[in-house]
């Protein structure tokens, strides 16, 4: 059953859906192979059977189906290697291109090597698309990102992408850019969730028609988040899950939570949330579960070669 998803309205015009799918790396059999047995050649082994018979077969069946589901808003990136299988999903779901939302980004490596049109087209190749919605880079690579979005702009003033934006910025990467730029970033993608609500941030990108999208909406399941006696209680008042009310919470935050499942009902779960509403006592309330923990790397404090 396809289920429609309201669409927010970015800086440009563009409609973007309110909420996304991120299917991110592709696993490794690592994890199913017992701790006794766990040697270098017998993990490299199983490793690439694995990725060639059932978790290629695994992701490309998941993906597809989170689109036959209503999740249009596909979230990517080229540092995650999987492109040709992202093409796969799309042709095996039978959705047709002008439903989708395809939003990938120039990878930290090739922002280093400073050709990011040759990353471009190489995605349009494995994507099998002549356009992409949405073109992002991944982070503010300190030295090369403002050549980056200068590359990023000539594409899109090309049409080769609807709307360019930037992921995991500060307010000082989003001054840069705009003072330096042509194009303001119609989004920019960072983490958060009810224990790091980044209040300061989102209140800069309002004020400067940037949408705000999270990754990592659901704290990743910490228990210092999902355990919450009072969150459980709203949920129950819903007849919802936890991670649906705090899907709900960054949706009435206008903010566009990224998730991320490979399973068939949590996909369902995920994307079912659209049928109640948070009072403004509960959104006050969620609020104050922050506590500023960030859960992912800090742009101004990361090493870019390994992200």
């Amino acid at each position: 059953m396809f289920h429609e998803i309201p669409t927010v309205t970015l800086n440009n015009g563009l409609q973007i859906p309110a909420i996304g799918n991120g299917p991110g790396i592709l696993g490794s059999f690592t994890r199913h192979i017992p701790k006794n047995q766990c040697r270098a050649f017998v993990i490299k082994v199983f490793n690439k059977i694995y990725k060639k018979t059932y978790a290629e077969r695994n992701y490309v069946n998941a993906i597809a189906h989170s689109l036959q589901l209503g999740f249009t808003l596909l979230d990517f990136s080229a540092a995650y290697g999987n492109e040709r299988l992202v093409g796969k999903a799309i042709d095996k779901s039978g959705i047709s291109r002008e439903k989708l939302f395809l939003t990938t980004r120039v990878s930290n490596r090739q922002q280093m090597k400073g050709n990011i049109r040759e990353q471009f087209y190489a995605t349009l190749e494995n994507f099998r698309t002549d356009y992409i919605d949405l073109y992002m880079f991944h982070w503010p690579v300190t030295g090369v990102y403002l050549d980056t979005w200068k590359q990023m702009e000539q594409l899109y003033q090309e049409g080769r992408c609807k709307a360019i934006g930037v992921a995991n910025c500060h307010v000082h990467h989003l001054e840069e850019i705009l003072t330096t730029g042509k194009v303001v970033p119609a989004i920019n993608q960072v983490e958060v969730h009810p224990l790091f609500t980044q209040k300061s941030l989102l209140e800069y990108c309002k004020s400067k028609n940037i949408t705000v999208e999270a990754y990592t909406p659901i704290a990743r399941l910490d228990d210092r988040l999902v355990n919450i006696p009072a969150l459980k209680d709203i949920a129950r008042k819903y007849g919802k899950t936890v991670v649906q009310v705090v899907l709900r919470w960054h949706i009435q935050n206008d903010v566009i939570p990224i998730v991320r499942s490979l399973n068939k009902k949590r996909q369902l779960e995920n994307i079912s949330i659209f049928d109640f509403e948070l009072t403004h006592d509960e959104m006050t309330m969620i609020d104050g579960f922050n506590i500023n923990s960030r859960l992912r790397y800090d742009p101004d404090n990361c090493d870019f070669s390994i992200l």
